[in-house]
Parts: C-alpha cells; structure tokens; sequence
C-alpha cells in the first residue's frame, strides 16, 4: 500500500463476467474523476479489459459520450466491452508487463483501476506488483464486482443484489405457475455458482411471500443423488408438486463436480452447466414423475430491469471510492463494503489488500445453510434481504429499454 498523490492520467477496465450494475461503477468512477481536474487530466477506458491496454484500444472519454455515461446506470452487460485475460505471472512470461508499461508511460497513465472479480484482482496484484519492480509511479485499485458474491473481506459485492433480486422474483413466477394444474411437475431451476452457493441461496427470499423453493442445494455441501431422489419423492408425495433450486457447482464427497464438462476456460476453470436437465433425467426414470428443467443462464446477471436500487447505489458508491483513494496516495487495494447494521441496514466503505483479496474465496456460512444440507436460514435470509430492496426503474423507448451505446 503506497501513499502518493500522482498527477496525470487515469485508466480504468472491466473484466470477467458482466453484471447487470457493473456500469453503475463505471459511471461512479467517470464521474468522480472528472471532479479531481487537479491530478487527473484524461479518462480513458480500455475496450475489452486489460486486452484494451495490450492493444492500445482505448476510449478517451470527454463530452460526447455524456449522454451514454448517464444512460450507464440503466445499462447490462459491460458498456465497454469485457474479457477474461489471465496474465502469466512475471517469472512464466513478462511480455505483457512490458507492453503495459510502454502504454502506461505513453498515455501517461498514473491512476488504473480495474472492475471485476477474484481473477481481475489477480490480474490488478500483478500488475502493481511489477509496475513497483520498474520504479513507475501508478496507484493501482480493484473496484469489486460479481454476482457470485465471493470475494472476500467484503460484506458482499456489487452484481450480487440485482442478481438475488432477479433470482428470487424468477423463482416466485416459476412457483406460482406450477400452481395451475391439480397434479404438478418436478421443476428443477439451474443457477450459477461454481464454488459458492450464494446465487442458488437467494431463491429462498421468494419463500418470504409463499412462493419459494422446497429444495435448495449448494456447493458448500456434497451432494448426494439418493438423497436428493429422497427429498423430491418426500415434497413432492405431500404436495404432487416440486421446486427445486440447484447450484451448477454442486459436489460429490470427494469435492469433485457432479456435473462438469471436460471443456476448460482461459483461467483453467471447468465448465458448468446442464446440471438441471440430468437432474431432471434422473427423477423422470428413477421415480417416474413428470419433470421440467430450467436454466436461468446468462439474465441472471443481465437483467437490468431488476436492478435493486441498493445495488446501483453501492456499485456507483465502489467506483466512487476507488478514486478518492487512488487520488489519495493509496495503491495495490480492492474497495470493500463493510455492513455496519441490518436494521436499519447502513453501509461504510474500506478497502484490502488485493493479494489477498485475489487468493481467496468467501462461501456462505455453516449457519445459513439447514442441517439437512438441502436449504437455508433464517440468518441467510436476514443477511441477503437488504440488498434487494428498491427498484431502479428503466429507461424505455417505445416499450423497450435504452441502453447506453459507447462508439
């Protein structure tokens, strides 16, 4: 953690998987900084991430671009374009941090702050890691992001409340459908989450108006194919009807996924997903009832038109503060929310160290999660309710949402 005040330019990206507020922080940081005209010159933003500064395609932002920047908070996806880009360490291969030097020096970039998750804060500890090696002046900022929710240290991350908010309320609508005929399916909902089951959680706050799942299973506990058959056959002989809410990351005892795909991401990662539909399988042959799976897929965090009020605001408020401490000397740190109560719920903002942030990933608590392994508590519910409060009402344009279009 250094602690200089630079002047110069401020570079600023997004990576990893979208969200449906990752824009909201974009607009935080664009705004805040055109406020610091002292030590800030120049905003640009990398088309596509770090991929953008390696290519040297960047947004230099001035006014003609105001409309989109308030359109921002509105917007899904990644206005300015994302990637997922792991850097070599330094020792494996240096060319990348030697092309981000010569682009830092050229653009004289002195502030960089990068919008994203567990791999970005990686890719931002590496780079500042080098960027001090080379004696070049930078003030470098994680501005957290990820509707998985596990990044640590903070109490939660922006993407996550519009995502619980889309999840709960999807799952309502799914429960009250089931509803309509006198003899019901099985329906199994598949949503993301590859090691930590907070997304599959918030299914659960659909329970608070009488609409939520029977059955929730979770990464942080093995899953068992009898006792989930157990389970279905149990709800489903007292109800002739069945929600269940599946992790895509559910595990075996021995931790290895259920269901994964021999397929490998760029970071290594296998990949997820059918989870639902074998389920489903197994409950249409084994106990012969009627099944129907579904994969809530990418609008878990693409659907801006559930964005919680409570979400855009603190996801504006991280880009916000990735500034002001940049500006303030601070360097090498990811911005982190601290609760300070639930009721009323109040927040405060700190920051970590990005190494650790990196490294690290936070799972729901063994008292969120019933003995029984196949739902939640009280205390997970109390925890995730706050963050989905207050609506964000889109901007329309002959029936249709209006996004921001950055050229």
């Amino acid at each position: 953690m250094r602690m200089k005040r630079l002047i110069g330019n401020l570079m600023y990206g997004q990576s990893g998987g979208p969200t449906s507020v990752i824009n909201a922080s974009a607009y935080g940081v664009i705004s805040k900084a055109r406020e610091y005209k002292e030590n800030i010159n120049d905003i640009y933003v990398m088309k596509h991430g770090i991929q953008g500064a390696l290519n040297e395609e960047l947004f230099l932002i001035n006014e003609k671009y105001d409309t989109d920047i308030n359109l921002l908070v509105h917007t899904p996806g990644s206005a300015f374009g994302s990637v997922r880009y792991k850097l070599k360490s330094e020792v494996e291969d240096n060319s990348d941090y030697i092309r981000l030097l010569e682009v830092f020096k050229k653009y004289n970039i002195r502030y960089f702050l990068y919008n994203g998750g567990n791999d970005s804060m990686d890719t931002c500890s590496k780079i500042a890691a080098f960027m001090k090696k080379q004696s070049y002046d930078i003030n470098i900022i994680g501005v957290p992001k990820t509707i998985d929710n596990d990044l640590p240290f903070t109490d939660h991350t922006p993407g996550y409340g519009s995502a619980a908010k889309y999840i709960s309320n999807t799952m309502a609508e799914i429960c009250y459908d089931m509803y309509a005929y006198p003899i019901g399916k099985v329906t199994i909902v598949e949503i993301m989450g590859r090691h930590a089951g907070w997304l599959t959680a918030s299914s659960a706050l659909a329970s608070i108006n009488g609409f939520g799942p029977d059955l929730i299973y979770l990464p942080e506990r093995p899953f068992s194919i009898d006792k989930f058959k157990e389970d279905v056959k149990r709800v489903y002989n007292e109800k002739k009807n069945c929600l269940v809410a599946v992790s895509e990351g559910i595990v075996n005892e021995l931790g290895e996924f259920v269901f994964a795909s021999k397929k490998k991401d760029h970071f290594g990662h296998s990949q997820l997903g059918g989870v639902a539909a074998k389920l489903s399988q197994l409950i249409s042959q084994d106990l012969k009832i009627a099944t129907r799976s579904v994969e809530l897929s990418s609008s878990q965090r693409s659907a801006s038109h559930f964005q919680s009020i409570v979400d855009v605001s603190e996801a504006i408020a991280v880009g916000e503060h990735a500034v002001e401490y940049a500006i303030n000397g601070l360097s090498d740190v990811m911005v982190g929310i601290e609760r300070v109560s639930s009721a009323p719920y109040q927040v405060k903002y700190n920051y970590f160290n990005l190494e650790k942030c990196a490294n690290e990933e936070k799972k729901l608590t063994d008292a969120m999660i019933n003995k029984e392994g196949n739902g939640v508590t009280d205390v997970f519910i109390q925890y995730a309710l706050p963050l989905i409060q207050g609506e964000n009402k889109p901007k329309y344009h002959l029936g249709i949402q209006t996004f921001a279009k950055i050229k």
